[in-house]
């Protein structure tokens, strides 16, 4: 039987060390010792997972790639020893690296994160907040906190949050250009918009009488990618936009921004959900750190003191 778990050591060790010279200071072996292993598991592999230079090792997509799932194959085998040496359930520990989009990561994980890590001193936590789409291989994930439809069925999910769009704007703004009193009026206003999707051209509403559902194209002199963004420009006064109603619940409350056509609202609801590799023993970090966020929010003004089913 090969030593394939500890060949993705040496490997994984070499990544980070950036020399086989140092990677064998770590694991007490020749550097030529620990290159003849990472040759042994190209040769396997059939590509090439580094690049040897006189200064440095440098990843290929592929090296990449096997880094991740080395990773994580690494940690749950140490969790699983862990837990069978000690007769009771592992301690999660290592590394957490999660990608929570930008609007719902400052306003509900970060708050969070010093009550996650006294709770569980043994994972180091590394959040990046970005609202682009990722792949979470490629970007060495192990969660991705995102709102929208989930497309990859390789992927498991747990839902987070259920939240409301609505259409909001400044008082300010109102009073300089008046309020909209149906959908028809956007097309006289300034409507900031998301860049990512075509389809958030489109404002969804509901007509009052009938309750049948419709949409208005609308039209502005700005895009982003992210609601925080959005939000921002809108308290600045700069026009109306179309968010999840957990971006703008502590401004509403405080009359910052004010919610218009309600009288058209479509009930439309956007779905936070924790996104992770779909495998059936998950890493101990991962599932204490998912169980930990459905948990708070489901907690009543858990977050800014605002409510986190944002109905």
């Amino acid at each position: 039987m090969d030593n394939r778990a500890g060949e993705m050591d040496v490997f994984v060790t070499a990544a980070d060390a950036g020399s086989f010279s140092a990677a064998g200071r770590k694991l007490n072996l020749s550097p030529s010792a620990v290159s003849k292993l990472i040759s042994r598991v190209e040769d396997r592999l059939g590509t090439r997972l580094l690049v040897r230079t006189t200064r440095a090792l440098q990843l290929t997509p592929e090296g990449e790639v096997y880094l991740a799932r080395a990773r994580r194959i690494l940690a749950e085998i140490e969790e699983t020893e862990s837990a069978l040496s000690s007769g009771a359930r592992a301690v999660p520990r290592g590394r957490l690296r999660v990608s929570v989009s930008v609007g719902f990561g400052v306003m509900y994980v970060l708050p969070l994160v010093q009550e996650f890590l006294t709770l569980y001193p043994e994972i180091e936590l590394d959040i990046s907040l970005n609202d682009e789409v990722i792949d979470l291989v490629e970007e060495r994930a192990d969660i991705a906190i995102r709102a929208g439809i989930l497309r990859d069925s390789r992927l498991k999910a747990r839902k987070l949050l259920e939240t409301r769009r609505i259409v909001i704007a400044s008082p300010a703004y109102l009073e300089r250009h008046g309020t909209p009193r149906t959908p028809d009026d956007l097309e006289r206003f300034n409507c900031l918009r998301f860049n990512f999707r075509s389809s958030f051209d489109e404002w969804l509403f509901r007509d009052p009488a009938s309750g049948e559902r419709f949409s208005r194209t609308v039209a502005g002199n700005f895009l982003a990618n992210s609601g925080a963004t959005l939000r921002n420009l809108c308290l600045r006064g700069m026009g109306l936009a179309r968010l999840g109603r957990f971006h703008v619940e502590p401004d509403l409350a405080a009359g910052r921004l004010v919610p218009v056509l309600e009288a058209y609202d479509a009930d439309d609801r956007e779905l936070i959900h924790a996104v992770f590799a779909g495998h059936e023993h998950m890493a101990g970090r991962i599932r204490a750190f998912v169980d930990f966020l459905a948990e708070r929010m489901r907690e009543p003004q858990a977050v800014s003191g605002s409510p986190p089913l944002a109905r």
